[in-house]
């Protein structure tokens, strides 16, 4: 296997999307006695965030290989009411052993509204679904 292509500190990458009814926290519901409200779900939020990174590592990646999300720490600080624009940012800050680190931020056009740190591992597509095969029930 060849040597990956650094990923230079700063480097950056920006998902959008306009918040739908299947991106609001209300849509979220497994029980009919849990309910949330009609806004920009935080686990869509984190999504979000996660593309926004994984664009920024597209440069890294040889054939074969994909980034995948491994860990997540954010807050999402302010409620996007459906039909907003939002738009996050991810920037790279560095390695943290073999994970690729970003400080993440989401901003709808009212301001920020989500900011963390999120890291990321290359790995390639055989091995993720290899390793996701042997988690499945027996039988």
């Amino acid at each position: 296997m060849s040597e990956r292509p650094p990923l230079a500190t700063g480097a950056t990458g920006t998902a959008t999307l306009v918040v739908g009814e299947d991106d609001l926290a209300s849509r979220l519901t497994l029980d009919p006695r849990d309910t949330f409200p009609p806004v920009f779900a935080t686990t869509r939020m984190i999504g979000l965030m996660e593309l926004a990174a994984a664009a920024a590592m597209r440069g890294v990646l040889g054939p074969g290989e994909l980034s995948v999300g491994v860990e997540v720490a954010v807050r999402h600080s302010a409620p996007t009411p459906p039909g907003a624009r939002v738009t996050a940012t991810a920037r790279f800050t560095g390695m943290s052993d073999k994970l690729y680190a970003f400080e993440v931020v989401a901003e709808d056009e009212a301001g920020e509204v989500g900011r963390g740190v999120h890291h990321r591992a290359v790995i390639t597509a055989e091995r993720l679904v290899a390793g996701s095969r042997k988690r499945r029930p027996a039988g």
